[in-house]
């Protein structure tokens, strides 16, 4: 097989990811091929995008011009046990694996030759084409390779070049970041409901204002803080609830939050 790309690990990221570059025309569907254990996941990859799907990895990565890891951290080191007897020389290796350097990957593949390899951490946005992604070359990817890896994801996200070192902050702030906003609507929404409203109005109030609050931040050049500090009248209702989060220490466990997640993204790829 000959593929512009091969697609390892057919989940949620890898959806989309599928879904912004063949939306945005990046690949043509005919031109990728994913592979994936699980049945369910191949039909939806050919019903929904229209691209080949196989069960092995080791069968979608022949002939492949990029190769886009896909899969969990702990399966990292297996699967490229299989497939590195079958990827050509040439190909272009970009993952997506959380805690993942490129030294490993280098090594596994290249069996004592360079390889070609960039880590990137991207996050579910993309599903809807509000993504981030963030980009970092290996030791043998070239500025072609980068912008090669920039094209893929840009259809369905922001992209961000930075260096290796900082990947486990990325994966911190943007890649578990979005959860950090579901978790704080869930408790907006049961608040809500604490104080009487019904489930499906403290729902619309809660998203509609995560929206919209969103939307005023990255439309505008101001900081998150100014914002913050337009709203919350001295003594007022906001200037109450930013108090009360400020007295449990609200911004200490957030940052530390933060830093426990960049941590154990530095702690899986040991």
């Amino acid at each position: 097989m000959n593929h512009e790309l091969a697609i390892i690990g057919a989940g949620v990221m890898a959806e989309a990811i599928a879904r912004g570059i063949v939306s945005g025309g990046t690949i043509k569907p005919d031109q990728i091929i994913a592979a994936d254990l699980s049945i369910q996941r191949r039909e939806l990859f050919q019903k929904e995008f229209g691209i080949t799907t196989v069960e092995r990895a080791e069968d979608a990565v022949r002939g492949a011009k990029i190769l886009l890891l896909c899969i969990k951290p702990y399966q990292m080191e297996a699967v490229l046990e299989e497939i590195w007897p079958d990827i050509d020389e040439n190909t272009l290796v970009i993952s997506i694996a959380a805690g993942i350097g490129t030294g490993l990957i280098e090594k596994k593949l290249g069996q004592g030759k360079p390889r070609r390899v960039i880590r990137s951490m991207p996050n579910t946005p993309m599903l809807v084409g509000c993504g981030m992604v963030a980009i970092a070359p290996g030791a043998h990817a070239t500025d072609a390779d980068m912008a090669a890896a920039r094209r893929l994801f840009e259809s369905g996200a922001t992209v961000l070049q930075t260096t290796e070192d900082k990947i486990d902050a990325v994966t911190a702030i943007s890649g578990s970041g979005p959860a950090y906003f579901f978790f704080l609507t869930e408790q907006m929404i049961r608040a809500g409901m604490d104080l009487g409203l019904a489930a499906d109005e403290a729902r619309t109030l809660a998203i509609q204002t995560a929206a919209g609050a969103a939307k005023m931040m990255s439309d505008s050049s101001d900081s998150p803080e100014a914002h913050r500090k337009r709203v919350t009248t001295p003594n007022g209702t906001t200037h109450a609830a930013i108090s009360h989060m400020e007295s449990r220490d609200w911004p200490g466990i957030t940052v530390d939050a933060l830093k426990a997640a960049a941590r154990r993204s530095a702690e899986m790829g040991k």
